[in-house]
């Protein structure tokens, strides 16, 4: 409780609904900061449950006058925003460096810090534009500002999965197998909550301005030997063979997820992140002990404190599932329309057979050819995803009510066309459920 004319401090988390910047924001308003967000998704702000002012902006948009206005009164900002590779709703440049640009010239004058979340083996020469523009950030930040401080953390392990913590427990997951890859990859991980915690004892003075550190465990785990803690943590049984993946299958599959990028999909196995991965995931946890800093827990004191509940098991093979569900309906649905676009007399004849007005037919059969492609290429587009799974299920709810109009007789065949909808119809309403807006 602050007493009568004391004054709350003020602290901002850029990317407040994200994984880092939620916990940053939890662990500042229980040490007694007043905080604000700053995100350009509502929808997210809104789901996280704080009850906190949420700025809805998209960051790297925000010009210096208006940060000026953001700023005032404000004794922290702390920067958790960031993306891992450029795609259709990424700019890499624009968020690391432009905002960055914008933020520290609007504080120039201002008495705040900035803390900011970078990420452990950034460098101007790095191997992937996420760490060269992060280094970029970092060296406007500590060559313009006044009071700021650098936090590098390892890979951020928590109880919410996203990214590449999202790949270890849907790989750790896989039924039967446990897939060995980049074996020469040495991983060190951080507890999101310890991350929290150094962006506190940051904001509340603690730690020096112009300090640069890694967030980080001691020790460093092999790719391999992360998926297997995580299996074990999960409690999923003894994989029954670990089959070798070449790494031109690897480096394949980040190219097609990088396609997938400019859908508005943000899969974890971009090349950005094999190839972080790939390079290994260091950091030296003496230079935050060093300046002061609590340190951090090791991989399995981070694993004991966050259970493997049925929910965690479930999340982990749904994230699976659901890629794979997306690809059978964008399949079923563009093969559905093509076909019968290339053969629309087949299509036509069904009708034609059971009396069905001919002025009807042709718009029907076209009509829904033409849909039905539509709805499959919709749902491969990400911020359509939901909606098109509902198009899907309304389409198919229309298909079933004319045949029972039309054409009663196919409900006969337990093997026809009709029949063969429902399964669909739940594939569509699976992805309608476990998609969720970001």
């Amino acid at each position: 409780m602050y007493g009568k004319g004391i004054r709350v401090p003020k602290a901002i988390v850029l990317g407040g609904y994200g994984l880092i910047g939620l916990a940053c924001m939890r662990a500042l308003s229980r040490a007694g900061f007043e905080v604000s967000g700053v995100g350009r998704s509502i929808r997210s702000a809104n789901a996280v449950g704080l009850s906190v002012e949420w700025i809805i902006r998209d960051i790297p948009t925000i010009t210096i006058k208006e940060w000026l206005a953001i700023l005032d009164g404000v004794d922290v900002i702390v920067n958790a925003s960031g993306a891992l590779q450029d795609g259709a709703r990424d700019d890499l440049e624009a968020i690391h460096v432009t905002a960055m640009e914008h933020l520290v010239e609007a504080a120039a004058a201002l008495p705040v810090r900035i803390v900011q979340i970078s990420a452990a083996g950034v460098s101007e020469s790095a191997s992937t534009a996420f760490f060269r523009t992060k280094a970029q950030g970092d060296m406007i930040l500590s060559s313009r500002a006044k009071n700021w401080i650098i936090l590098r953390p390892t890979l951020v392990l928590s109880q919410e999965a996203y990214g590449g913590t999202a790949l270890l427990r849907a790989a750790s997951a896989l039924p039967l197998i446990q897939p060995h890859v980049l074996p020469n990859a040495q991983i060190q991980t951080v507890y999101v909550e310890d991350v929290a915690a150094a962006v506190v004892e940051s904001a509340q003075g603690q730690i020096s301005s112009g300090t640069i550190a890694d967030i980080t465990e001691q020790n460093a785990h092999s790719f391999p030997d992360l998926l297997a803690k995580v299996r074990k943590w999960q409690g999923w049984a003894a994989p029954v063979a670990c089959p070798t993946i070449p790494a031109v299958f690897v480096s394949a599959a980040g190219k097609i997820a990088d396609l997938f990028g400019y859908l508005g999909w943000r899969s974890p196995l971009r090349t950005t992140a094999l190839a972080a991965l790939a390079d290994g995931i260091r950091g030296d946890p003496n230079t935050w002990e060093s300046a002061g800093g609590s340190s951090c827990r090791s991989l399995d004191d981070t694993l004991a404190l966050l259970p493997a509940t049925r929910q965690e098991r479930l999340f982990s093979r749904a994230y699976i599932a659901l890629p794979l569900a997306i690809g059978m309906l964008a399949n079923f649905w563009l093969l559905s329309g093509l076909i019968t676009l290339i053969d629309p007399a087949r299509a036509m004849s069904v009708l034609t057979e059971r009396s069905v007005s001919s002025w009807v037919i042709a718009p029907t059969v076209l009509g829904g050819a033409v849909a039905d492609i539509l709805l499959g290429i919709g749902i491969l587009w990400r911020p359509w995803t939901r909606h098109a799974a509902l198009g899907m299920l309304a389409l198919s709810s229309i298909y079933l009510i004319g045949s029972l109009i039309a054409a009663p007789d196919l409900w006969a065949d337990p093997l026809g066309p009709m029949v063969k909808v429902l399964p669909g119809m739940t594939l569509a309403a699976l992805v309608w459920l476990l998609m969720e807006e970001r």
